[in-house]
């Protein structure tokens, strides 16, 4: 069994990064992200903390916009339109989920395309539908990045992505199904209205959890030798660690990895690759909007 190393491809990925915006800043070019945070949610701040500290790490350009909860929905796309507008911001960030009043679509909507380096306005999901070129969302981006480095051949692979979701299950689906390095796969979705969910996963040379259910796929469900990405990060409650709780994915790790040549671990796996190829996909954005 081969454990899939999420930090160090994400470090390689990071390492590029940093030699894309040194080329850029030899020209005068500096990529800028901004991130805006509505509301005081714990793990939001987390994210949007860790994603402001590595771009700084790479030499990016870093704005935080924090704003409070009952910020209105008008002031937030407000905001979101001065940044389409600023030459200094290369990529647009809102993080999700905001609060209840907002209508995160209509925002996202909002976002210049251009600068959607999340994946998810309109414009962009139809690209990646239609195989043309756009911004795909970083955490299918890199699942993909994860095969790739890893060795695992993708062309011509049964893949199943178990989980329907806008941010990884379907954008995943579509961008193993593109022609080309990466892509060339047979891609089944299944999720939780499914039937015979053991028949569907135990066809996959790669099976890619991103359910949200914390041990959700078991032995029972992975043929001998198959691929297995846990996009899933939930918390269970264990009184033997000292925050009270533990990280765990939608796999059960321990009696499922004797069964894979490869598996991704939770934590370390998918999580560090979503702020690397948040940052790829920055670089990207200022290279298409700067010219270069």
């Amino acid at each position: 069994m081969n454990l899939i190393d999420g930090k160090a491809i994400a470090e390689k990925v990071h390492a590029e990064s940093r030699a894309g915006t040194d080329e850029l800043k030899k020209r005068g070019i500096t990529p800028g992200l901004a991130v805006v945070l509505v509301g005081d949610d714990p793990a939001s701040r987390a994210y949007v903390r860790a994603k402001a500290k590595k771009c700084l790490e790479l030499g990016l350009y870093s704005a935080k916009h924090e704003l409070p909860a009952e910020t209105s929905q008008a002031d937030v796309v407000a905001l979101v339109r001065q940044l389409n507008a600023d030459p200094a911001i290369h990529g647009i960030l809102v993080q999700s989920p905001p609060p209840k009043h907002i209508d995160e679509a209509a925002v996202v909507a909002a976002i210049d395309p251009r600068k959607d380096v999340d994946g998810f306005h309109p414009m962009n999901v139809a690209k990646l539908t239609m195989g043309e070129p756009g911004f795909v969302p970083c955490t299918p981006l890199g699942c993909q990045r994860l095969l790739v480095e890893s060795g695992i051949e993708i062309a011509g692979a049964r893949v199943v992505v178990l989980g329907r979701s806008m941010i990884v299950g379907k954008p995943l689906a579509l961008l193993l199904m593109q022609k080309g390095k990466g892509g060339d796969a047979t891609v089944t979705v299944a999720h939780s209205r499914s039937k015979d969910m053991e028949d569907i996963t135990k066809s996959a040379d790669i099976l890619i959890a991103a359910i949200g259910r914390a041990g959700f796929v078991k032995a029972a469900h992975v043929k001998e030798g198959a691929v297995v990405i846990d996009v899933g990060i939930n918390r269970v409650d264990d009184l033997a660690d000292k925050r009270g709780y533990r990280l765990v994915g939608d796999v059960a790790f321990d009696e499922v990895a004797p069964k894979c040549r490869a598996i991704t671990p939770v934590p370390g796996g998918v999580g560090p690759m979503t702020i690397a190829m948040l940052i790829a996909n920055t670089l990207e954005a200022c290279r298409r909007i700067e010219g270069k």
